[in-house]
């Protein structure tokens, strides 16, 4: 299996510091307020030297900058971090908010208007934000003063620090790169292709046929790659016949990943049937296939990350970025946990379990077979969400009742239901938070034609999980620079908790059924977490594969992520799922569209869990809230303070090894 190396040592700072006059400017600051002053100034020197450049002055000016804003006393320290604090949660904040209005057109399943909605979604009302903070000073002014700290750092001494403390590192974090106005051009329109790619690869299936020749759908029936044909997959487990439907559909999947789905299908062309096993169309060869299409927008995330790289001297690659920037979560400490999950020796009681519950050996396809809790048909499934939410707008307006039934106070479910608008997206469901308290949160989710059915509705308690995060945090923070949660993962965790109580929320899970609902979705989560894990693995080994070959054609790069596919399959799933020739662990669009996401939810998975072992017996609204409200630690810190010990996949293992004794196949 080829990892490669991990992340880049950091490289040397600009060529321009090595002419300013650091030391020189740290001696005058130390003659000036002393040698109490000599660590802050060394570290303060050197973090603006490593961003300042010509067009910020010369040297001399350099050190004017440094000595005129050096601040000494502890008190006024405080009052210019307060005051950091409000222009930039306002400037962040309200930037937020018009970028997400300008995007709804495109986010949301409305009318569309060609041509208008793109131009809309790609514009950056201040696109050179970040540089700008530089050249009229204000983040020399944050540098200068604060300390940002390094990962390692905050991991080794950040139990201790003060809340101040932890808003003084995080205020200095604020101020990253000075991206260049044309690379930050071209990140948001690399960023709005590759989504508007991946929320519009909807594969036409009403053609589709399996071994025997049996249509599965209606003959304009499309579904999203990959989300809706894994949701299709899922499906089938509840019909007498459903195999020859997974099995087909996994050929759609196969040839999603490899691009080799025809070109006639995807344009809808003709009416004859499509065998995705042999790729015939009406019995004759396919014709065009789609190619590396999948492939080419994966590399131009590459090249764009590769301008991005110079400008973080700390973090000179995408995947140093990714885990030690956003993830805080170092790149070993994730790839060990990832493969520690499917190494678990529970995974084989699973496929065991799994294997006499379906009354077969396992198959590739088994990976999605996750929910594991006892359901009733897709009709009557629908029924239940349609006789208490009979549609999205019924859904926002009974919030405050959906959070007083899981135990949030009058106050609290009516604060925070009526913070949330829900809407219906384009693409997979997602959500987004307040950029400043004053706003609301938005839950995108999906739903039938005629109405919301189970779908849209376990879709949206998922997104409400995110939005009870978002506003906690936002709400609830220790102070503003410390809102939000420490990285996706755990607002991950949430999400899959309260997606976890959808059937509570209907009425359908009883008091006497609180241990057996527990235990199969214990078992529920370990499959989940497993199935992702391996895209997770094949995400982070594809990044290391691509710096190391950052010259690599869209067909070289589709070869070598096949090829990972394989071997990661082949190493941590063929002994319980057999062989997959259709590459199953490469299907995840996220890969496209938001790359080295994957392992958050896995991560997520295991946050979810353990927070929710933790949480037993103890009130569901009140930790929500103060686990929540914790603020912007790492992720370490977080969950030390959330459940007194520290991310483990153990409490997920050892839940669902206690669970698989009492539930019977």
């Amino acid at each position: 299996m080829n990892t490669a190396p991990t992340s880049p040592a950091p490289s040397n700072a600009a060529s321009s510091t090595a002419q300013l006059p650091t030391q020189d400017t740290v001696a005058l600051l130390t003659k000036q307020h002393g040698p109490t002053a000599m660590a802050r100034a060394e570290i303060g020197v050197r973090q603006v030297a490593l961003r300042w450049n010509s067009m910020d002055g010369t040297p001399q000016d350099f050190t004017a900058f440094c000595v005129a804003n050096f601040v000494a006393n502890p008190s006024d320290v405080t009052r210019l971090l307060d005051r950091l604090e409000k222009v930039l949660t306002s400037v962040s904040g309200h930037l937020y908010e018009i970028r997400r209005d300008l995007r709804w057109w495109s986010d949301v399943k409305t009318d569309s208007f060609a041509g208008v909605d793109d131009v809309l979604a790609k514009f950056d009302p201040a696109p050179d934000v970040s540089d700008q903070l530089y050249r009229q000073k204000i983040a020399f002014i944050a540098l200068l003063n604060f300390d940002r700290s390094t990962l390692a750092e905050m991991l080794a001494k950040g139990s201790s620090w003060s809340t101040t403390r932890w808003a003084e590192v995080r205020l200095a974090q604020s101020f990253g790169p000075r991206v260049p106005v044309a690379l930050a051009d071209q990140a948001r329109k690399t960023s709005h292709e590759a989504n508007q790619f991946v929320s519009g690869f909807h594969i036409p299936v009403g053609r589709m046929v399996d071994a025997n020749g049996k249509r599965w759908f209606e003959s304009d029936r499309t579904l999203l790659a990959h989300w809706l044909v894994r949701e299709e997959v899922k499906a089938g487990y509840g019909d007498p016949d459903g195999l020859n439907k997974q099995r087909a559909l996994m050929r759609v999947m196969g040839r999603h990943i490899d691009g080799t789905i025809p070109k006639a299908v995807m344009e809808c062309k003709g009416t004859e049937d499509w065998n995705p096993d042999t790729n015939t169309i009406g019995g004759a060869p396919c014709g065009e296939t789609l190619g590396v299409v999948r492939y080419e927008f994966w590399n131009s995330q590459r090249d764009l990350a590769a301008q991005f790289d110079p400008l973080y001297p700390e973090a000179p690659t995408a995947i140093a970025r990714k885990f030690d920037l956003a993830r805080e979560i170092p790149e070993s400490e994730v790839e060990r946990l990832l493969i520690a999950l499917l190494e678990h020796p529970v995974r084989r009681d699973i496929a065991a379990w799994m294997t006499k519950r379906l009354g077969r050996a396992l198959e590739p396809h088994d990976v999605y077979f996750e929910d594991i809790a006892e359901t009733r048909p897709p009709q009557e499934m629908n029924a239940a969400v349609a006789a208490h939410f009979p549609d999205e707008k019924v859904f926002e307006r009974k919030l405050p009742e959906i959070l007083q039934t899981l135990g949030f106070s009058k106050d609290d479910a009516h604060f925070l239901g009526g913070q949330i608008r829900v809407e219906i997206a384009r693409g997979s469901g997602h959500a987004m938070r307040p950029g400043m308290p004053e706003y609301g949160a938005w839950l995108r989710t999906s739903r039938l034609d005629k109405e919301f059915g189970w779908d849209g509705f376990d879709t949206a308690m998922h997104e409400l999980g995110h939005n009870l995060e978002q506003l906690c945090s936002t709400h609830f923070a220790p102070r503003p620079l410390l809102r939000n949660v420490p990285n996706t993962a755990c607002t991950e965790a949430f999400a899959f908790l309260y997606q976890s109580l959808g059937r509570r929320v209907l009425g359908l899970e009883k008091p006497d059924e609180v241990q057996r609902s527990f235990d199969l979705d214990s078992i529920g989560t370990m499959l989940a977490a497993c199935q992702i894990a391996g895209p997770s693995l094949l995400e982070l080994y594809a990044w290391r594969w691509i710096y190391a070959n950052p010259k690599a054609s869209a067909e070289q790069l589709r070869d070598q992520v096949l090829a990972i596919a394989d071997q990661v399959w082949e190493k941590y799933y063929e002994p319980l799922h057999g062989k997959d020739r259709n590459r199953l662990t490469a299907a995840y669009q996220h890969m496209v569209a938001h790359p080295l996401y994957l392992a958050d939810y896995t991560i997520g998975h295991v946050m979810s869990h353990q927070i929710r072992s933790f949480m037993r017996g103890k009130q569901l609204a009140a930790e929500t809230k103060r686990i929540t409200s914790l603020g912007r630690l790492t992720p370490d810190q977080w969950m030390r303070q959330a459940v007194g010990a520290p991310l483990s996949i153990e409490p997920l293992a050892q839940d669902c090894a206690a669970a698989l004794t009492r539930i019977a196949p």
